[in-house]
């Protein structure tokens, strides 16, 4: 299994195997709700692998430990792996992928990377923006022949990104509890979620992992340790809770480790809800949420996980769920107008 070298920053919500060092394990002993672990049938039918899926490992037709991931409009996929210091591409349909950045072994020089958690896709400069998380910067790195990148942040301990329709960058730093706004060129980043220190008010987060931006530019904050979700308008001082914030668990008002978020346009909010093994469906405005796959225990079956992380919504609405323990990314075509 695959986990984190900086096992102290996750705090006693983990367990971990000590054979190897890579990235947090969920909690085992966690289980689901016989009333949550309902499975839309029809949802599983149209699910796919689409990337990784034989076994972990470093070929070009696998994965190991996959965390976050982008994928473009003609539903080309980039995958973020922890274990093998790359990001890959996999085009849409393909039955392996290529190695678009790093993939030198794990180090700091220009041509390598350690441990990236997440990317996306800058297309004003058709460029990668990778989050480096085990050297504490962030690297773009040109997607045409490229095989070095340039490191345009350094000393921040990066784990999710996203970017708007304006080119900014949101940046999460998982040390400082607070997502950064950035755009390449400026010398300073605002502040524009959490930074108010370790902690559970409104204007705090505990460890801030995946994010998401609207077209609104509200930020949607996948608050690990507080095992919720938050929502951060433009100029806001103090976050909305939007989904979660009932304590840790398996209930359907709950999370238990929560990572990947994306909202799509009616406002539904998805969650990859790490330690339940499920992804969660949260109407816009809701009390509680659905599972919409998953929710069966830890496994390798098509209706199981094993610690889902990154997320992604394409234009037919297709989910796209990491299954990080699975070493796999699997795409369920969930309906282009669901929100229950």
């Amino acid at each position: 299994m695959c986990r984190m070298s900086v096992l102290s920053i996750f705090g006693s919500s983990l367990s971990f195997i000590l054979a190897t060092i890579r990235i947090p394990i969920p909690d085992a002993t966690t289980t689901t709700t016989a009333a949550a672990a309902t499975v839309n049938v029809k949802e599983i039918k149209n699910r796919i692998i689409v990337a990784g899926g034989n076994g972990q490992g470093n070929g070009i037709d696998q994965l190991s430990c996959p965390n976050g991931l982008y994928v473009d409009d003609d539903e080309t996929i980039y995958v973020a792996e922890w274990s093998n210091h790359r990001i890959m591409e996999w085009k849409n349909g393909a039955t392996s992928g290529k190695v678009v950045a790093g993939g030198n072994g794990q180090g700091n020089r220009t041509d390598q990377l350690s441990n990236p958690t997440d990317l996306v896709l800058d297309k004003e400069n058709d460029s990668l923006i990778i989050c480096d998380y085990g050297n504490k910067r962030l690297v773009r790195w040109p997607r045409q022949n490229s095989t070095l990148g340039e490191i345009i942040m350094s000393d921040i301990a990066c784990w999710g990104l996203a970017i708007d329709n304006n080119g900014y960058l949101y940046i999460s730093d998982i040390n400082k509890h607070e997502v950064r706004r950035w755009i390449v060129g400026d010398t300073n980043a605002t502040v524009v979620a959490g930074g108010n220190g370790q902690g559970n008010r409104l204007n705090q987060l505990n460890y801030p992992y995946y994010i998401f931006v609207d077209q609104d530019h509200s930020v949607y904050v996948s608050d690990g340790n507080n095992h919720r979700v938050m929502k951060w308008m433009k100029g806001a001082k103090e976050g909305i809770l939007v989904a979660g914030g009932q304590g840790k668990g398996n209930a359907v008002t709950q999370f238990s480790n929560p990572r990947g978020v994306v909202v799509n346009q009616l406002g539904t909010i998805y969650v990859a809800d790490c330690s339940n093994y499920r992804v969660m469906r949260w109407a816009k405005g809701a009390a509680q949420g659905s599972v919409v796959v998953g929710g069966n225990g830890q496994g390798v079956q098509p209706n199981q996980f094993n610690a889902p992380l990154g997320l992604s919504l394409d234009r037919q609405s297709n989910l796209y769920v990491v299954d990080y323990g699975n070493h796999r990314v699997q795409k369920f075509n969930i309906g282009p107008n669901s929100n229950t």
